[in-house]
C-alpha cells in the first residue's frame, strides 16, 4: 500500500510543522523541554493561548490518538478555512 502522508509541497513542509507546534501550544499540548534536550523547536508566537513566553517541546510518543487528532483536525480546519478564503479573493 502506497503511503498516502506524502508532502506534496515541499516548501510548505516547515510552515505545516510550525502550524502544528502551534496548534499544539494553542490546546496545551506542550511541555517545558527538558534539561540538555535538542529537541526544543516551538513556535514563538502562541496568539490567543496566552502562552507567548512559555517555549517547550511536544512529546508527540506521549500524546493520545484523540490529542495527536486533535491537532491534525485543526489543521485541516484553518488550511481549508485559509483556500476559502483565497477563493473568495478576500
Amino acid at each position: 500500500m502506497a503511503k498516502s502522508n506524502r508532502v506534496v509541497v515541499p516548501a510548505c513542509k516547515e510552515m505545516l510543522n510550525q502550524m502544528k507546534y502551534e496548534i499544539a501550544g494553542e490546546l496545551g499540548l506542550y511541555a517545558a523541554p527538558a534539561p540538555g534536550s535538542a529537541d526544543t523547536e516551538f513556535a514563538g508566537e502562541l496568539g490567543a493561548a496566552g502562552h507567548a513566553s512559555s517555549y517547550g517541546t511536544v512529546h508527540w510518543k506521549s500524546l493520545a490518538t484523540r490529542q495527536a487528532g486533535s491537532i491534525g483536525g485543526e489543521m485541516t480546519k484553518r488550511l481549508v478555512a485559509k483556500a476559502e478564503q483565497s477563493m473568495l479573493g478576500l
